[in-house]
Formats: structure tokens, C-alpha cells, sequence
């Protein structure tokens, strides 16, 4: 009938009409309020101008880093980084202790975020609060509890130790401060795990690990994953809790280029950050490869 076709009509077109001027005064649509992108942008500039700074006059050819004065272009700044034997010493123990907090976080994590979201206990919400505490108060209250902590305990002296035992001081202090943000991560995967998948692996005769290890695990893949890096990152630009846990002997990465700031930016500080945001980037997108991968 034709009044049902006009009728139609007018509601397909109120119904478009109304979706398109939804999407049109979005609040947060950022394709379509010039303002909000223009906030994005200065936002964006504001975050990263100063990482391509960096990485640009680590190219300068120039004997001061901090010189803004563009001098040409060299590459040996590089090398000069590379040939700083307490520099690399440095980076390495940052590596070791960044890879060891890493696998350590991310075990811990995993078990702490398992037992929060299966088990029900007495004072279940009262061991969330210690769980996430190392998150929410300063790190430098935390580096001075755990500086007293090993004094106390008589473990200062693990710095006198050959390497790399004399890093066991700043490896248990990341893992303390880095494995509740692991936990954080894979709890809030876990969240969006169907209870129903893994009680139907039970009916058809599936033990308590193969449950663990065919069903969960796999869906915590992605959380572990970003965990990882997560903890990883945490642990290699930690500076305070790092510079109260250390010794002479056993300087890292951030505190060797902050012994390095307080005298003149050099060169070799610029080339050497650019290494590491160059491994960052790399090893970020490595990870997201893998889990595309793993989606597919």
C-alpha cells in the first residue's frame, strides 16, 4: 500500500537521519571535531617531539648533546657509545635484570591472577589491596622500605658478588614492583573468559592441567603477552627504586645515564638512548606480530 512504503520511508530516513547526526556530534569522534583533533595533535607533539629530538641530534655532529645547533651529520657518536665499556656494562645489566623480571612478573602474575579469579578465600579483598599496593604508592617510599629491607637482611653485600649474582638485589626489587602490574593485565583478560568452556573440558574428562594448558592458558596468551612487556619495560627505565637497591658495582642503564646528565649531556648518552627506544620499538612490534599471528 502506499502509505505503508511512505510510511517506511519516513522512518528509514528519521533512522538515518538520526544515526548520521549521532555521528556527527560524537563527543570524542576525532574525525569530525576539529577541536578535539587539533587537542590530539598538540597531545601527540607534546609526548613524542622530544623522542625524535633526541634521536635526530644523536646524528649531530656536534661535541656537546645538548648543543640545539645542527653541526652536520656523523655516526661516530655511535661507535663512541659502543666503545664506553662502563656505559655497555651498564646496558647489560639492565638487559639481564629486565629479562629475568620479565619471565619472573609475568609467573608470578599469571598464578596471582589464576588464584583472584578462580578461588574464593577469607580476606580475598584485603590480599588485592596488597597485591596491587606496589602500583599505587610512590616508588621512592617503596625504594627506601626496600634499600631498609635489605640492609637489614644483611643483602647490600650481594654487590661485591661476580656477575651476574651481584644484580640479585635490584632483580628481587623490580620483581616485587613489576609483578602486580602482570597480575593487573592477565586479571583483566581473564575477565572476558566463558566459565562454561572450560566446566564442558571437565565433563569430557579433562584434568586440572590439561584444562590449564589447553583452555586457559591460551586465552591468557595475549594478556601474558602484553604483561611481558609491560613488566619488561617497567623494569629497564626504572630509576628510583633501581638507584636505593644498588651499589657501586652494580650500575644500571637509567642510573649510569643520570650519573652521566649530572655533569653534560654527551653525545654518547643521545646515541645510546636511540639504541634503546630503536630495541624498544622493535621488540613492541615483534610482539604485536606474534599476537596478530596467533589471532589469525
Amino acid at each position: 500500500m502506499p502509505g505503508v512504503h511512505v510510511a517506511q520511508k519516513i522512518e528509514a530516513d528519521t533512522v538515518r537521519f538520526g544515526l548520521l547526526r549521532r555521528v556527527r556530534y560524537e563527543p570524542f569522534n576525532y574525525s569530525r571535531r576539529w577541536s578535539l583533533r587539533t587537542l590530539f595533535l598538540i597531545a601527540t607533539v607534546f609526548l613524542y617531539a622530544p623522542i625524535v629530538v633526541l634521536v635526530i641530534f644523536s646524528f649531530n655532529d656536534s661535541r656537546r648533546g645538548g648543543n640545539v645547533i645542527w653541526k652536520g651529520f656523523t655516526t661516530k657518536y655511535y661507535s663512541k657509545a659502543f666503545q664506553n665499556d662502563e656505559l655497555m656494562l651498564a646496558f647489560a645489566n639492565s638487559l639481564t635484570i629486565a629479562l629475568v623480571t620479565m619471565v619472573l612478573a609475568v609467573i608470578l602474575g599469571t598464578l596471582t591472577a589464576v588464584l583472584l579469579w578462580r578461588f574464593r578465600f577469607p580476606f580475598k579483598p584485603l590480599v588485592e589491596g596488597l597485591v596491587s599496593l606496589p602500583i599505587v604508592i610512590p616508588e621512592i617510599c617503596m625504594g627506601v622500605s626496600l634499600a631498609l629491607f635489605f640492609s637489614s637482611m644483611g643483602w647490600m653485600k650481594t654487590g661485591n658478588l661476580m656477575w651476574p649474582l651481584n644484580l640479585v638485589n635490584i632483580t628481587i626489587a623490580h620483581i616485587t614492583f613489576c609483578f602486580p602490574f602482570a597480575a593487573m593485565v592477565i586479571r583483566a583478560r581473564l575477565d572476558s573468559f566463558n566459565r562454561e568452556t572450560e566446566e564442558a573440558a571437565r565433563d569430557l574428562g579433562a584434568s586440572e592441567w590439561r584444562v590449564l594448558k589447553d583452555i586457559l592458558i591460551p586465552h591468557m596468551r595475549p594478556g601474558i603477552i602484553a604483561a611481558a612487556l609491560l613488566a619488561f619495560t617497567l623494569s629497564l627505565d626504572d630509576f628510583v627504586i633501581t638507584f636505593f637497591t644498588s651499589g657501586p658495582n652494580t650500575v644500571t642503564f637509567p642510573v649510569k645515564i643520570y650519573s652521566m646528565v649530572r655533569f653534560s649531556v654527551t653525545p654518547e648518552i643521545n646515541a645510546a638512548s636511540t639504541v634503546l627506544i630503536l630495541m624498544t620499538l622493535i621488540l613492541t612490534w615483534l610482539a604485536l606480530r606474534y599476537q596478530r599471528a596467533l589471532e589469525r
